[in-house]
């Protein structure tokens, strides 16, 4: 009896220690194990100036954006915040980058934070001001730029990244969050496994 209640533990400390197999993956889980190379970088959060890997992000529609508080485009913060919450369950994350690089963003982090809390309620998540054109630019506008042979012209240009980490269009400033091309090739991008 002692021998068959020690094979009896023996075999469950077995099973429990057995790797467990792995469920079939479909595409969307596959994506999100890997890290495409435009995600692959790491930047302060706007806030607390925390490190945060943008591969959290993989597998996700992606709007990447450089913003600005003193433009005449920064309104577009209420739509930007609008698209993000009415889409983010479905997939998209909208990417704030503030800059300073048309001299209209000339605050500390924690003011821009502030301003983009208090006055337009903004949730996505937003960086650490950095430059995003020129020899400066951080890496990832520099690959945004590269990838769609167009560097941001002014505040508000924004990027749509694929499920897949791929640059796969580019608006102007001039192109609202409204716009019903630009929110057509969202919903299409985010109907893509």
């Amino acid at each position: 009896m002692f021998r068959s209640l020690f094979t009896c533990a023996a075999a469950a400390i077995a099973l429990v220690a057995a790797p467990v197999p792995a469920l079939a993956a479909g595409p969307a889980s596959a994506r999100a194990a890997a890290c495409p190379a435009l995600l692959d970088q790491t930047y302060p959060r706007l806030q607390d100036e925390k490190p945060q890997s943008l591969c959290q992000y993989a597998g996700k529609v992606l709007l990447v954006v450089n913003t600005a508080s003193y433009c005449g485009f920064t309104p577009q913060y209420q739509g930007l915040e609008d698209l993000y919450s009415r889409y983010r369950e479905r997939g998209l994350v909208v990417l704030g980058f503030p800059s300073n690089d048309f001299a209209q963003e000339s605050g500390s982090n924690k003011d821009i934070a502030d301003f983009c809390e208090n006055t337009f309620g903004v949730k996505f998540p937003m960086f650490a001001k950095s430059s995003v054109r020129g020899s400066e630019a951080n890496a990832l506008f520099r690959q945004l730029a590269r990838e769609t042979g167009s560097p941001p012209r002014w505040n508000f240009h924004k990027y749509l990244i694929d499920r897949d980490g791929r640059a796969v269009a580019h608006y102007a400033s001039t192109t609202t969050p409204q716009d019903k091309a630009f929110v057509a090739r969202i919903e299409q991008l985010l109907a893509q496994p």
